[in-house]
């Protein structure tokens, strides 16, 4: 059986774009998955991709053209999986704030998926929302979510919209706005705590509030999060549904 050079072409810019996203977005970008899964991964969807989208003559011209083309598809990719990857980040940075606010910020480990030393509460919560997401299949919706993209931006057809930088820009600020919304009850127990302290040491001046305020602060925050590790559910659905939207603008920005 002899495969034409025009559709092994096509295969490869199909491959292009999967690799992309899968080598930039959430779960399978994780420095601890094999790389012989993330290229098997990215061949098996390239492959049945290829079966399944009509074959469409690919427009270039020369070298520099098909260069342009790959490099075109290749940023498409990467960008709809950063844009994801965003979202799946907003509660590793709300933990890292949480524990400066708390006092576990000098308590560090070593996060082999990142080789980055992270807070304790960054880890779990970073871990919860990844074992959440996964128990409920939301990982098939994002590559559901890949493959759609070939409807509105086809094989060749990836385009870059300068305005996609400022939606850039909004994504990373709306980052932090979510993580400091999903903070705000451990900054307003912090709070209470630093008045009622405040107002003991005026009280009582001989008690030393360094060591009563550092314990006060560990267990009002420890209860805190308790009641905020009940809401993970409902946090990780917000998050998927920004992912989501996420990556709806950037897949309108590509067109």
């Amino acid at each position: 059986m002899v495969i034409p050079v025009e559709q092994l072409v096509f295969f490869f810019v199909i491959l292009v774009r999967i690799s992309a996203f899968i080598y930039t977005g959430p779960f399978f970008s994780l420095k601890n998955v094999p790389q012989k899964v993330k290229i098997g991964l990215s061949l098996t969807i390239a492959i049945i991709l290829n079966q399944t989208i009509p074959y469409s003559e690919l427009v270039y011209e020369g070298v520099i053209g098909f260069g342009i083309l790959i490099v075109g598809e290749a940023l498409a990719g990467a960008i709809m999986g950063f844009f994801s990857n965003i979202c799946f980040q907003i509660l590793s940075l709300a933990g890292q704030l949480m524990d400066m606010e708390i006092g576990f910020s000098m308590v560090n480990e070593f996060d082999p998926f990142t080789n980055a030393q992270v807070t304790i509460t960054a880890n779990f919560y970073h871990y919860a929302v990844m074992l959440f997401l996964l128990i409920t299949n939301m990982h098939h919706y994002i590559i559901k979510a890949l493959v759609d993209s070939y409807q509105l931006i086809p094989v060749g057809g990836a385009k870059l919209n300068p305005l996609i930088s400022t939606v850039m820009i909004q994504f990373v600020v709306d980052f932090f706005v979510i993580a400091f919304r999903i903070i705000l009850p451990i900054f307003a127990a912090m709070l209470i705590v630093n008045v009622v302290l405040a107002i003991l040491a005026k009280v009582a001046p001989q008690m030393n509030m360094f060591v009563i305020g550092l314990q006060l602060k560990v267990l009002i925050g420890f209860i805190v999060l308790l009641f905020m590790t009940l809401m993970i559910p409902s946090v990780s659905d917000f998050i998927f549904t920004e992912m989501m939207e996420m990556l709806k603008s950037a897949i309108s920005f590509l067109k």
